[in-house]
Formats: structure tokens, C-alpha cells, sequence
């Protein structure tokens, strides 16, 4: 289907949805029919279960369904990252076992990578497992894990040889979360919210069948979960309503479509993009700011730097263009529009950028929430210095940071 162009691509899915799609259908009704077709994650592979779409296809589908205002794939970060992940680094037993759950929204996943002392270097990790006949026992703790409250698997690196080279001692494995051993705990931030975790792991268990990619090689599989993950976050585009979690698949789909309508973008936080720019235009030529000079001009660089983010996807889109750093490029770039959007924001709002919820404020509360929401993005997914280290190094080749050799073992290393 690859060869298909965007017109094809969206006359197909129109014509698969006028067979398919019901509006009486339960969210688990619909993506026990969604997830076989390919459309649930069109640019997996057809060993895979999706359609091996290009990212401007796939995001034609996606285009299409929410025109037609039907209910979209499963969200979260099993589709997300550990899908693609598995796809790419997995055996088809792994295939034909993980992925149909994760794309029919049964089963929910988390990413199990930072620690307390291993963030920004992430290699660090100390959290170990150890080889018990045909398990693994792991014991460690991990921290700012996403979804880990609800989640039902976790994809989780752990140290599996001390000796080697910290990069080379690491595995990857699919770790059940519903077992003893495991404890969650979630961490409530200043938005009120508790979107990441810290998680206790003590002697808990996975079988050795689990290990995605090879032994002690988890490095690269990792990179390739935090490629997807930068590249998701640093993207755009027309999306349908959904939701993640195996207990939404008992609701009927038009209460995720008014929710997501009402609280669309992550933690309730609005998506940034024309639609809120013109929103902050509205409200400063109602208060009469649209006259000052300064907010005018911060207004234009808000504009320019959308635009800019636009293009830049648009460029991403042609692999003669491509330099390799696209997904670190557009995970900056999201963080710089949460800055700007949080300056100009409440320059325009005044006061009430003093008051958070929506009933408090005369202006709807939007801006609140993302000035209370901004730091997260510079921080999760790889911090905004480790972006620009990676740009640096890999695509600029700029020399290395300095300090111990890469091929010195994990536990010759000073700590901390």
C-alpha cells in the first residue's frame, strides 16, 4: 500500500469504515474491529498487524477517521512505543503474542527506563536481574513512568551483566505488572495531577521468553522505544478521538468523543497549534492588548515558530530531506512552543494567570493549565540538553563529552 497515493489511502479507509464502522458499537466493540484491520497502527508492517503506511499515510488514515468523527485507535504507550518497538526488535512469536492485545486496547503498557540516579544518563541504570533457570528476577526501582498506575505490562531495561561496558550490560524485557514484587506509586505534580509513577520492583519475575532483542544488547532496542517516542512527541497532526486503558473498552464511544472534545491534549493541558493562537488573539483584542506593541510582536514570533513547526514536518515527511535529527528537532521544538504559549499566554490574560481552574477565571482557564504544565516537556522523553547533545554528537559530529572510556565495565565506573 505504500505506493498508494494520499487520495487512494483515504478513499480506502472511507470505504472500510462505511462496512465497519457503528455507532452503537462499546470503544472494545469497535477496536475488537479496528485493531485486525492494519488501521489500528497503519505504519506497522503487515507481519505486524498494520498496513506498512509511510507517516504522511498513516496520518491520512488517522485524518480521515477524524473527519468522520469515529473513534481512533487505542492510545497510550503500548501503541505508542512498545508496539513499534516489538515490531521492530521482536520475534514474531513476540509479534503474534503482544501486539494484537495492545492494538485492541486490552492491554495497557509502561515504560520502565529512568531511575533516581540514572535520567539524563540513562545507561546508568542499576536496577539488575539476574538469571534463575528460565527467569529472570529483577529488583530495582524505576521512576517518572507514565501510565504505570494502570498498566498491565511494562516495558522494562534492566542490568543484566555488571562486568560489561555500562551500554553493553543491558537487557530489554516485556515485565508482567499485575505480579507480586511489584509496587506503584503515583507522584502528584503541581498541576494537581499524577501523570508519572515511581515504581518498586523487589524480586519480581519474567520469563526469558520475554527478552526482546538479544541478550545484553537492550541499548539499541532501547534507542530505538526512545526514537518512537521523541518522534511522537514532537509530531502534529489531525487526530480522532480515544483513550487508553482496558477499562474504557466498556464505554460507548460518544462519551470518549465529548470528553476528548472537552479536555483535548495530555493531562487536560489543550493541544498547542493556530487553533489556541487565535485564541489568544481573541482574548487580547477583547481586553483591548491587541494595541501593545510588545505583545503584538511576541504574538508574530508565536505565530512564526508554529509555522516553522509545521514546515519542519512537512520537510520530515521527505526522506531526501531527512538529516536523522527530526525526532530530537521536533521534541524541542514542542517544548519551545510550551514556553511561548505559557510568556504570551499570560501576558495576554493578566491577572488571572494567578487562578488554574476553569471556573475561577474569566478566560477559560486554558493558559493556566499549560503555565502550570510547560516544565514537563523539556524534562520527559530526554531532557532538552540531552536532545541537543544528541543532535550534536550523532548528526553535527561534534566530540564527545569527556570522561571514561566506552569501553570501561558498568561496575569500574564511579557512581553518582
Amino acid at each position: 500500500m505504500s505506493d498508494m497515493s494520499i487520495e487512494e489511502i483515504r478513499a480506502e479507509v472511507e470505504a472500510w469504515l462505511d462496512e465497519n464502522w457503528d455507532e452503537s458499537l462499546t470503544v472494545g466493540d469497535w477496536w475488537d474491529r479496528l485493531g485486525p484491520s492494519g488501521y489500528a497502527h497503519p505504519m506497522l508492517g503487515t507481519n505486524a498487524y498494520g498496513k506498512g503506511l509511510t507517516q504522511a499515510q498513516a496520518a491520512a488514515v488517522m485524518a480521515t477517521m477524524a473527519d468522520r468523527e469515529v473513534m481512533g485507535p487505542p492510545t497510550g504507550l503500548g501503541r505508542m512505543l512498545a508496539a513499534p518497538t516489538i515490531a521492530t526488535h521482536g520475534t514474531q512469536e513476540q509479534i503474534d503474542e503482544f501486539l494484537p492485545p495492545i492494538l485492541d486496547g486490552s492491554v495497557g503498557w509502561c515504560q520502565l527506563f529512568s531511575e533516581p540516579g540514572a535520567g539524563s544518563d540513562l545507561a546508568g541504570l542499576t536496577c539488575k536481574a539476574e538469571k534463575d533457570g528460565d527467569e529472570y528476577i529483577i529488583t530495582g526501582q524505576k521512576v517518572w513512568t507514565s501510565g504505570g498506575q494502570i498498566a498491565d505490562m511494562g516495558m522494562l531495561i534492566a542490568r543484566t551483566d555488571p562486568d560489561a561496558p555500562k551500554h553493553k550490560g543491558i537487557t530489554y524485557f516485556a515485565i508482567d505488572m499485575h505480579q507480586p514484587g511489584i509496587t506503584v506509586r503515583p507522584l502528584v505534580e503541581m498541576t494537581g495531577k499524577a501523570l508519572f509513577n515511581e515504581v518498586f520492583i523487589d524480586e519480581a519475575r519474567i520469563p526469558a521468553a520475554n527478552i526482546i532483542g538479544d541478550l545484553n544488547q537492550g541499548w539499541a532496542v532501547a534507542n530505538t522505544t526512545l526514537m518512537f517516542e521523541r518522534a511522537s512527541l514532537g509530531s502534529a497532526g489531525k487526530s480522532p478521538a480515544s483513550a487508553a486503558g482496558s477499562g474504557m473498552r466498556s464505554v460507548r464511544h460518544e462519551l470518549v468523543t465529548k470528553f476528548n472534545k472537552r479536555t483535548s491534549g495530555e493531562g487536560g493541558v489543550p493541544p498547542l497549534g493556530m487553533g489556541l493562537w487565535r485564541y489568544l488573539v481573541d482574548m487580547a483584542e477583547k481586553s483591548g492588548k491587541n494595541t501593545d506593541p510588545v505583545l503584538r510582536q511576541e504574538l508574530i514570533k508565536l505565530y512564526s515558530l508554529i509555522e516553522v513547526n509545521r514546515l519542519s514536518i512537512q520537510r520530515a515527511k521527505d526522506p531526501k530531506q531527512r538529516t536523522g535529527a527530526e525526532p530530537n528537532i521536533g521534541k524541542l521544538t514542542m517544548s519551545e512552543l510550551f514556553r511561548s504559549f505559557r510568556e504570551v499566554g499570560l501576558q495576554v490574560i493578566g491577572a488571572d494567570g494567578m487562578l488554574l481552574g476553569e471556573s475561577e477565571t474569566q478566560t477559560g482557564g486554558a493558559v493556566g493549565e499549560i503555565a502550570m504544565f510547560s516544565p514537563g516537556p523539556s524534562i520527559y522523553g530526554g531532557t532538552d540538553q540531552i536532545q541537543q547533545n544528541i543532535i550534536g554528537e550523532r548528526v553535527l559530529g561534534l566530540p564527545r563529552e569527556p570522561g571514561p572510556g566506552k569501553d570501561t565495565p558498568f561496575s569500574e565506573l564511579p557512581k553518582n
